[in-house]
């Protein structure tokens, strides 16, 4: 697990004994603190913060504040001396402590004295003939690393959500077999009146594209696209989701039928559609189910087309002036890309294919991680792309072993501009953590360097789809990060402009499997709520919508729950990953982004209220 922010508060577990570090001194130890397994029934575990010691270190220290008393860990004296508390004084050496992780073991650290390189550990010949009240004491000792005594665990408490409790009618029985009803708190919860940003109840605005059978028996069959729509998505038949087909607001139900084509429902732009369906694209001759498809700005001017993966390799359909958009008949745009052996024999489930402006010039390439390597096929000014050359741009991302191994459903990649010269590199994250290619300004790569030793497989992130990771820009005007949702909450890497990052940190205790979200159940993505150019974290959790607002600088606020519907639990209306699409776009025009999701009976809408009843 990364080192966790200061503002998060947490349990220190010793590795070897289960036991957590308690803030009170065991009678007789003269103020050494201990270890305790506490009952259930008992006091809730002591909680503890680590601050970052001032001035800033080359390498990062910390000082460890009890979180409710505010005192900090303190070195005894001498080697085998128990660890006691102090009132904190700046620059004092003996309270900075180190965390270095133990290597081959997630989130597990040894917790070194600053001042003498000692290490925090149990004296278990003094814990012995202790009672569990007593507990064992702590101590510093030379380190050890066959002593599993000398290791500990950071485990974030559980997070304080916002939200208001439910009041319910309970039936109330009587010794005389007389019922009456009385009100009492609920299990369920619902958003709070001042939750930052707000929606509204959810309204089902078209009775179509549902998976019961009076909406159309929508069924899945293949990809579908990103929830917080982000570019270079590619879906599959039977995908439904949220487009601007005209090239602007507010955003259209689209949505591919198989033998239909691409269909549309028009947002009339008051949060409702048009209960007609038209044809968009109609399908091609030689369609396949195992066509890829996407809705992308090619060419930079505003107008969306149509991009097939298919399987003689890329087809290209552009929008004509009455706004639809035909077939594209003839030779495919690129002979490769595709899913035939005719045009490389690309597979969905190994070789992951993107559409990125990867020089800056406001047109969107095709790029793909195959076997081999990387390929990548450049759009000209006439808006044709480039046949593959006969090497790959760079052998590494790739699935065969010679190019790294990269496993589809474990090692995302991602294209993204790490330096800010405008164009693209290329970042993966594989089993030991964070590789990264750089471009320069004649577009080539460079070969990949090991960046970053964080979300990768052998620090706990087990899939694509469990632990979600993104590259994006936290701040407005900051560098391009990493964030991703990781197994103990939301994990952030501040990029530095050069292509490395900062070390990771676990900067919201929520958000990840240990707060029992999963990828069966629950959707999990980063998109501006509040339009202020931050992007926030919306989960669609059990019980509804939750929002965790960004601060502004990277940071995040507690999750609060705004919206009672679209959740996993039967009270917000039994939503299923896999059946129920769920999207956020601007379906009104306003700038701000609703929710929208397909659900059985159809279309159902909650409304963005943030600053609606507010003045500037």
């Amino acid at each position: 697990m990364p080192v966790p922010t200061e503002e998060l508060k947490l349990e220190i577990v010793n590795a070897a004994t289960g036991k957590t570090l308690d803030g009170r001194a065991a009678p007789g130890q003269d103020g050494t603190l201990v270890v305790r397994e506490l009952p259930e029934d008992g006091p809730a575990p002591e909680q503890w913060h680590l601050v970052p010691a001032q001035p800033a270190q080359d390498e990062q220290i910390y000082v460890i504040h009890h979180a409710t008393g505010g005192k900090v860990l303190e070195q005894p004296a001498a080697a085998g001396g128990g660890v006691q508390q102090a009132n904190a004084a700046d620059g004092r050496k003996t309270q900075q402590w180190r965390l270095v992780p133990v290597a081959g073991e997630a989130a597990l650290y040894v917790i070194e004295s600053a001042a003498d390189d000692t290490v925090l550990d149990l004296d278990l010949d003094a814990g012995l003939g202790a009672s569990a009240e007593q507990g064992t004491p702590v101590v510093v000792r030379a380190y050890d690393e066959d002593a599993e005594s000398q290791r500990w665990r950071l485990v974030p408490a559980e997070p304080e959500r916002v939200s208001d409790p439910v009041l319910r009618w309970t039936r109330l029985g009587h010794w005389n077999g007389r019922q009456s009803w009385r009100l009492a708190p609920s299990t369920a919860l619902r958003p709070a009146p001042d939750a930052t940003p707000s929606f509204s109840d959810l309204l089902l605005v078209l009775d179509r594209f549902g998976t019961d059978q009076d909406a159309g028996g929508w069924k899945t069959e293949g990809a579908m696209p990103r929830p917080c729509g982000q570019p270079g998505w590619w879906a599959g038949p039977g995908a439904r989701f949220l487009a601007e087909t005209a090239g602007k607001a507010p955003a259209d139900i689209v949505a591919l039928k198989p033998a239909e084509g691409a269909v549309t429902a028009a947002a009339r732009g008051d949060g409702t559609f048009e209960d007609e369906e038209r044809v968009l694209h109609p399908p091609a001759p030689s369609q396949s189910p195992a066509d890829l498809w996407t809705l992308a700005d090619l060419t930079g001017d505003g107008t969306p087309g149509i991009v097939t993966l298919a399987a003689d390799g890329v087809r290209v359909s552009l929008q004509e002036e009455d706004g639809t958009l035909p077939p594209a008949g003839g030779e495919p745009a690129l002979k490769a890309f595709g899913h035939g052996d005719q045009a490389g024999g690309w597979l969905a489930d190994k070789h992951p294919r993107f559409l990125a402006d990867t020089t800056g010039n406001g047109r969107l390439d095709l790029v793909g991680c195959h076997d081999d390597g990387v390929w990548i096929s450049l759009q000209d000014q006439d808006g044709k792309f480039a046949p593959l050359p006969d090497e790959p741009a760079l052998r590494a991302f790739g699935h065969g072993d010679k190019a790294g191994g990269w496993l589809a459903d474990k090692h995302p990649r991602f294209l993204a501009d790490t330096t800010g010269n405008g164009r693209l590199d290329l970042v993966g994250c594989h089993d030991d953590g964070v590789w990264i290619s750089l471009q320069d300004e004649d577009g080539v790569f460079a070969e990949p360097l090991y960046v970053l030793d964080d979300f990768g497989t052998d620090q706990g992130w087990a899939s694509v789809e469990e632990h979600p990771r993104f590259l994006l820009k936290t701040t407005g005007d900051g560098a391009t990060d990493i964030i991703g949702f990781g197994p103990y909450g939301v994990v952030v890497a501040r990029g530095l402009e050069d292509g490395t990052f900062e070390p990771a940190k676990l900067v919201l205790n929520d958000f990840g499997t240990a707060q029992g979200w999963t990828a069966t159940k629950h959707l999990r993505f980063l998109a501006d709520i509040t339009g202020d150019g931050n992007p926030d974290i919306v989960g669609f959790g059990d019980e509804g919508v939750w929002v965790a607002h960004n601060r502004g600088d990277g940071r995040f606020e507690q999750a609060q729950l705004v919206c009672r519907g679209f959740g996993y639990h039967d009270d917000a209306g039994a939503w299923r990953v896999g059946h129920h699409p769920r999207f956020l776009a601007d379906i009104t025009g306003d700038g701000r982004l609703d929710i929208i999701g397909f659900g059985g009976p159809g279309v159902y809408v909650a409304r963005n209220l943030y600053r609606r009843f507010r003045t500037r």
